[in-house]
């Protein structure tokens, strides 16, 4: 039916949606509301595909669309319930991270504040630059820094008072970028 339009489509999500997944899980940290999340951006993705296949970025545009559906769904009134019970991956943690270290900085992670976390998946997940993560959320690169260190600080001291983290988790943050 769509042709070219479906199967490039197709192909992107093929090769991007794990990713596009584990980003809304930081984002949000529920696995089913993640998948809503990255639903709900391809919906938008497919809508507009014609366009957004032809810019610089898909990612950029994808990890916009994640970002601004992530606060959509915060804002919606039944979402304002926080769940009792602690949730964890549903997945193994990946080679070479041991189990302790991975429930230490999820533990760690879901600590921060949302504005923090997506901070800190912007820039530590994805890699982006100071001035990108500040394009990608609509603030200052100041604001970018602040809140990178702020949340690094934060990090680092939950993992350092953390018995059970080894020394490996903590002392990757020391040398992390600012």
């Amino acid at each position: 039916m769509g042709g070219a339009r479906d199967d490039g489509f197709t192909a992107y999500v093929a090769g991007r949606r794990a990713h596009l997944f584990r980003t809304a899980y930081l984002l949000c940290g529920d696995p089913h509301r993640a998948e809503d999340i990255v639903q709900t951006a391809l919906a938008k993705l497919y809508v507009a595909w014609p366009r957004a296949s032809r810019a610089d970025s898909v990612d950029a545009y994808v990890r916009r669309v994640i970002i601004n559906s992530h606060l959509d769904e915060r804002r919606r009134p039944w979402r304002r319930e926080s769940p009792t019970e602690d949730e964890r991956l549903d997945r193994a943690a990946p080679p070479g991270v041991a189990p302790e270290d991975s429930d230490a900085l999820w533990a760690a992670l879901k600590e921060l504040g949302p504005k923090q976390r997506r901070v800190v998946v912007l820039r530590h997940y994805w890699g982006l630059s100071v001035e990108e993560t500040a394009a990608d959320l609509g603030v200052s690169p100041g604001t970018v820094k602040s809140q990178t260190s702020a949340a690094l600080d934060k990090l680092r001291t939950a993992l350092l008072a953390d018995p059970g983290a080894t020394t490996t988790i903590t002392t990757s943050h020391r040398g992390g970028r600012r």
